[in-house]
């Protein structure tokens, strides 16, 4: 008998080693690459950015950026009103019906978070895709989903791009990169450095194309354009080993701006003097805190930059899916609600998975406020 529980005792502590090992080696390919050392060509290609010095990516804009000190204090903080991060109630999630996007026409589908689908002049880009329940290189820890997502990743119709913005893990998710991957034809466009990952992936390489700001590159007849973004990269402790940004895309007479994660600066000027004006802006309002108040904007500054920007149609983004910072949950929609109507800036806030078109977007139904 003795024997027997010792092979037992065996056999399930080899089970857990071996379970530990598949996790750990999921763990590993989830931090991707270090870019530098993946290729001469995308080194010498970084190594000529003007946003590339010391061996890091850095923001060349005038403004300070600082990207958060711990503070002694946080822990307090994450304690206290936890209720308050995450809706009272379900969230509500609707189904976009199938059909083939108008050839002269602009729509949008914002599925979470910052995965968002544009439909223009019949084409299809889909904006940092990110499927999982949890942003983090482990899917047993990190901030869970609120809400499921309004389709499953294999029900998307075919897209002609898709647009990654940086390389954290709430916008660049190994798990949707290796299904697309499977079940998409379409190219992945990614600032410099980027693409590393995507390979180890298993991305083919003639589907990656790796920008730096202000480069572009036309795929599907739309133009893609690499614009400034105020904001750092890094999947370990390793930081700004690859490129962040925001994207432009247009068509024969529609555009569309894509901000990424990206605190205010003066940049959204030039971006909207050379580009703009836009028919439709893609702008992050939440996880914002006094702890890094350069990398993400607030729901004010995401208005002021829209303004910035010359967009008749702002869309909210990077809210409601995650808890990523210590604001109440529907605080940035609440507030970029007040800061919109005082000055007279068009928003649509629509439910995950609800279709907007932006000739006729619909009247704001503040939904969330009955979710606490």
């Amino acid at each position: 008998m003795g024997r027997l529980r010792t092979a037992r005792r065996l056999l399930v502590g080899g089970a857990a080693l071996a379970a530990a090992g598949w996790a750990l080696r999921g763990v590993s390919a989830e931090l991707g690459v270090r870019p530098l050392g993946s290729g001469p060509d995308r080194a010498a290609r970084m190594q000529r950015s003007p946003q590339f010095r010391g061996g890091r990516f850095f923001n060349p804009m005038p403004e300070p950026t600082r990207t958060g000190i711990p503070d002694p204090g946080v822990l307090a903080d994450v304690a206290r009103d936890r209720l308050q991060r995450r809706p009272a109630g379900l969230i509500p999630v609707l189904s976009p019906p199938p059909g083939e996007p108008p050839a002269d026409g602009l729509r949008a589908v914002w599925y979470g978070h910052a995965s968002t689908l544009v439909e223009i002049e019949g084409k299809r880009v889909l904006f940092d895709p990110m499927w999982s329940n949890r942003p983090s290189p482990s899917q047993l820890v990190g901030p869970r989903r609120h809400h499921p997502m309004p389709v499953p990743l294999g029900g998307l119709p075919q897209v002609d791009a898709i647009v990654i913005s940086h390389d954290h893990y709430d916008h660049l998710d190994m798990a949707t990169v290796r299904t697309l991957t499977r079940t998409q034809k379409a190219p992945f466009l990614v600032p410099l450095g980027i693409g590393a990952h995507l390979e180890r992936w298993g991305v083919p390489l003639f589907r990656i194309i790796e920008l730096d700001w202000d480069e572009e590159a036309v795929v599907g007849g739309l133009r893609f354009v690499a614009t400034a973004a105020r904001h750092f990269s890094g999947r370990s402790f390793t930081r700004n080993d690859t490129l962040w940004g925001s994207w432009v895309v247009a068509g024969r007479t529609k555009r569309v701006f894509y901000a990424g994660d990206s605190g205010y600066f003066e940049g959204y000027k030039g971006i909207g003097a050379a580009h703009g004006p836009f028919d439709l802006a893609l702008m992050p309002i939440g996880a914002y805190s006094p702890a890094w108040p350069d990398i993400h904007m607030n729901p004010e500054e995401a208005v002021n930059a829209t303004v910035d920007l010359g967009a008749a149609l702002m869309l909210p983004v990077h809210w409601a899916t995650f808890t990523l910072a210590l604001h109440p949950w529907a605080e940035p929609v609440d507030r970029l609600w007040r800061e919109a109507k005082a000055r007279e800036v068009k928003i649509v806030v629509p439910r995950p998975g609800e279709r907007v078109d932006t000739a006729d977007a619909p009247t704001l139904d503040t939904w969330w406020e009955m979710l606490g």
